[in-house]
């Protein structure tokens, strides 16, 4: 998760509030003091913090909780509530035929994000293509043709060609038929009346429904002063900030961007195309105060299965709750996390999984976990089809001819089948359940696992506290 030193700086600070009756102005003054030390070392404004502490003060103490809410509770969501509003709305992208046009400076990954995007639109079962208009960065054509190659989406360049402007239009042209096209542009060091120039007559000749601003995290606050500089050059409707994942100043560079005229589109959390996703501020800051994220979740969740399934015409998940789980049936579930993105990420969109939880784990937990779950793959790689669909078929021999094929210990073999076993037996629990016990139980885990506890706030989806 992106940010996770303000997190977790901010989700440590309410938890001392934990089994409180009644709040002080002490109390609320040690969480102030707390959110000012967080927002400030993730490089956000400090004029903005000042409001925002006076703000969340203010409400804490002025403002009467609803019954039966805990002080705690109350004061989380007022700084849920203030922190929403801090970050400001998310741009709008609707899914329909159009052509986006990207601007940027050097370095800040547009060609990146072109990729990311396309495969994002992709996924939303749109036809995107990519157009690549740089020619003046050596090798921008082959990155740009590689990015797109693994998002798997159209893409048009000329590699001996000069001339940005006859690229864009004949770009246009060869890709007609996608729904969406993305226009990637040339950068420099800095804005000046070159770039200005150039992507003044790109715009001029792809007409394009939006532009899109791609600023590094890394910037911090001075994202500020770019993001309006490109704004009244061109003008933009939007903004994709990347590098999430790496640095400390993205608090920085979400605030800063929010107090110019621009809004933010996208987040880049990684290296691959896979790694971008909306900027949804409700969504975002319940993942960064603990809360989980049911509707992001689901939606890795669905794409991950499409993905595995598509591979594999033969498996069908929904037999897992009718018949016997095997261990294909656990290779298939653990290919499917996979392409949900890293471990970490996914846990913080479980509310109660996230979060406090995630704080209470050893540095190295995921790194772990991950390492053990790589190693089960490559042990159900070495096995028969026989001993895949009815593991108990597995004794002392077949462990030692699995061990030696696949090069791991036979206690990590052995573990992987009580890992199995544990997953058989809990499943057992589930088959039989109709709807509306599901639709009960996952109520249950919502309220029982979030902040607030039952009744409380912990819900997920965009807002917790909707």
């Amino acid at each position: 998760m992106v940010l996770d030193d303000l997190g977790s700086s901010l989700r440590s600070t309410l938890d001392d509030l934990r089994g409180k009756s009644r709040i002080s102005e002490e109390d609320v003054d040690e969480v102030v003091k707390e959110i000012q030390r967080s927002l400030i070392q993730a490089d956000v404004d400090i004029e903005l913090v000042q409001g925002l502490s006076e703000s969340i003060k203010s409400r804490s103490l002025e403002e009467e909780p609803p019954a039966g809410t805990s002080p705690r509770d109350w004061v989380l969501r007022i700084v849920y509530e203030e922190l929403v509003g801090l970050l400001g709305e998310s741009t709008e992208i609707p899914l329909e035929e159009q052509t986006i046009m990207l601007a940027g400076l050097y370095g800040s990954g547009k060609t990146t994000t072109a990729a990311k995007m396309a495969w994002w639109f992709s996924k939303k079962g749109l036809r995107p293509a990519i157009i690549q208009t740089d020619t003046d960065r050596p090798g921008a054509y082959d990155q740009a043709e590689q990015m797109a190659e693994n998002a798997e989406v159209a893409f048009y360049g000329e590699p001996d060609t000069d001339d940005p402007v006859a690229i864009a239009e004949r770009g246009l042209a060869e890709t007609a038929d996608a729904d969406v096209r993305i226009v990637d542009t040339a950068g420099r060091d800095g804005l000046n009346e070159e770039l200005i120039d150039q992507i003044e007559r790109i715009e001029a000749a792809v007409n394009p429904d939006r532009n899109l601003l791609i600023l590094d995290a890394a910037m911090g606050q001075s994202a500020r002063e770019q993001a309006a500089e490109f704004e009244e050059s061109i003008g933009i409707d939007g903004v994709a900030i990347t590098k999430l994942d790496g640095t400390a100043k993205g608090g920085g560079a979400l605030a800063a961007v929010d107090q110019t005229d621009s809004t933010i589109a996208f987040l880049g959390t990684g290296e691959t195309v896979k790694d971008i996703e909306r900027f949804e501020p409700s969504s975002f800051v319940s993942r960064l105060l603990g809360m989980g994220d049911i509707e992001q979740l689901a939606e890795r969740v669905e794409r991950a299965m499409e993905e595995t399934q598509a591979e594999d015409d033969d498996w069908e998940p929904e037999d897992i709750l009718e018949g016997q789980f095997t261990l294909y049936d656990l290779q298939k579930q653990m290919d499917a996390m996979n392409r949900m993105g890293p471990l970490d990420q996914v846990m913080d969109m479980i509310p109660g999984m996230g979060g406090g939880l995630m704080d209470q784990l050893p540095d190295d937990a995921m790194d772990v976990t991950e390492e053990r779950m790589r190693d089960f793959e490559v042990i159900m790689d070495s096995m028969t089809e026989e001993e895949l669909e009815n593991p108990r078929v597995i004794g002392a021999s077949r462990t030692r001819r699995i061990a030696r094929g696949s090069g791991k210990p036979e206690d990590r073999i052995r573990e992987l089948l009580q890992q199995h076993k544990m997953m058989e037996q809990t499943l057992k629990q589930f088959q039989g359940m109709g709807d509306a016990d599901m639709e009960r139980m996952m109520e249950q885990m919502q309220q029982g696992g979030g902040p607030g506890g039952p009744g409380g706030m912990g819900g997920g989806g965009g807002n917790p506290f909707g």
